[in-house]
């Protein structure tokens, strides 16, 4: 089964806030195992943008530290799950951890 992964990035590596991240890393897997990774750049932070973009992009899953409550919603409407309360790590290795079902997730950061 074929899967596109989206990590919101500052500087390559997983940044706390998704809205202001610079890029998404969109990390292609296939019977889970990582293929293509590439970074596109944020189109910026304006409400309902990021799940039509992502979506458009093929994105299936979403690692995050945190994301608002209004945002989640839109983002299971374009049927792409969310992995919330992800403290750190690149772009790869959480999505290795998670395929092997060791990704550690906590509480949702963001309170918006």
């Amino acid at each position: 089964m074929k899967r596109i992964f989206a990590i919101p990035t500052v500087r390559g590596e997983l940044t706390p806030h998704f809205g202001h991240c610079e890029q998404f890393a969109l990390v292609e897997t296939e019977d889970n195992k990582i293929g293509a990774v590439r970074y596109v750049t944020s189109p910026g932070h304006q409400p309902g943008i990021y799940p039509r973009f992502l979506s458009e992009h093929g994105v299936h899953v979403i690692i995050a530290s945190g994301i608002g409550q209004r945002a989640q919603h839109l983002f299971s409407q374009y049927n792409i799950e969310v992995c919330l309360g992800v403290n750190s790590g690149s772009p790869e290795a959480l999505v290795e951890d998670f395929l092997n079902n060791r990704l550690q997730i906590g509480q949702n950061p963001c309170d918006h």
